[in-house]
């Protein structure tokens, strides 16, 4: 829409009204820079920080991942990436760190928090990511939530259930708080306390029910992290690094007894997101969504039901 400007003559008794429509149109992005209504309620509030020596270790890179009070630093060079992993397997539960991504070029460069049973089941396995796709200066990080349920991912079945979005800040100027709540009926990906996407329970068959670690790392994936893998990792940009502190763990172990219950989404103590946190959860989707499976023309649809 091209706006003409009113003609000498009708400026007296346009000022008010031009005034107002200018007010207008400055204030409306200021919100969005202001970030997304408060969703009310802070579940990682109600989760103990725990230790990194506590509740994980080093899987694989251990050159590459430095302690530091309580911050743990992991990197990618040409030579190795990094990783870590859980001590205890969990079936249900909140798992959060607060995390300081690399600014720059860090193209094809994957850094992720996520939770997983691969090692246990190789070749159908689940998993539950939170993945920070490398990116270009030019552009934003992309976050990648993603569900997988025995096997998808593993070559012979790839049913990724992807939901992509910008975030409303840079994440590489602080840390951020990124938490996965899985129970029994949902899954909910959190930013800071405020959900950004809810899974929920329709079957059994897209749905995570088996144990699963909790798993951070950084790797290279250029085939495939930036842009379908148009651009590479470029090692002239090394070391990448990812920064992680603030770990949380609120969860019921592979060995709990029954009446184990992982914390509560909510403030009703229920599975179910309070109104407020829907409101905030369909901001972020309505201003930051940048792919939903679900909505995505190329997909088999007769595989992900769900939808």
């Amino acid at each position: 829409m091209v706006l003409s400007m009113p003609s000498l003559l009708c400026l007296p008794f346009m000022a008010p009204v031009f005034s107002s429509f200018l007010a207008l149109t400055l204030i409306i992005p200021l919100s969005n820079a202001q970030g997304p209504p408060s969703p009310g309620f802070s579940p990682s509030s109600r989760v103990s920080t725990v230790a990194f020596n506590t509740g994980f270790r080093n899987l694989w890179g251990p050159q590459h991942q430095k302690l530091d009070q309580g911050s743990l630093t992991i990197w990618l060079d040409k030579s190795s990436g990094s990783g870590f992993k859980s001590l205890r397997p969990y079936h249900s539960g909140y798992f959060g760190a607060a995390m300081k991504l690399q600014p720059g070029y860090t193209a094809g460069v994957i850094t992720s928090f996520y939770l997983s049973n691969n090692e246990e089941h190789p070749g159908d396995h689940d998993e539950i990511d939170i993945e920070f796709l490398g990116t270009t200066p030019d552009k934003p990080y992309t976050l990648q939530t993603n569900v997988y349920i025995r096997g998808s991912g593993d070559g012979n079945i790839n049913i990724g259930r992807e939901m992509k979005f910008h975030l409303w800040f840079d994440p590489t100027k602080d840390y951020h708080n990124y938490a996965i709540l899985w129970n029994p009926s949902e899954i909910i990906f959190f930013v800071d306390d405020v959900p950004i996407r809810r899974y929920p329970r329709k079957s059994d068959a897209t749905f995570p029910t088996r144990p699963m670690w909790v798993y951070g790392s950084i790797w290279d994936a250029s085939s495939w992290a930036t842009e379908n893998g148009r651009y590479k990792a470029d090692y002239n940009y090394q070391p990448f690094v990812g920064r992680y502190t603030n770990f949380k763990v609120s969860a019921c172990t592979a060995n709990s007894p029954a009446p184990c219950r992982p914390p509560s989404a909510s403030p009703y103590g229920s599975s179910s997101l309070s109104p407020q946190q829907a409101l905030a959860m369909n901001w972020v989707k309505n201003n930051y969504l940048v792919y939903d499976y679900c909505h995505d023309p190329k997909r088999d649809h007769t595989q992900i039901p769900e939808c």
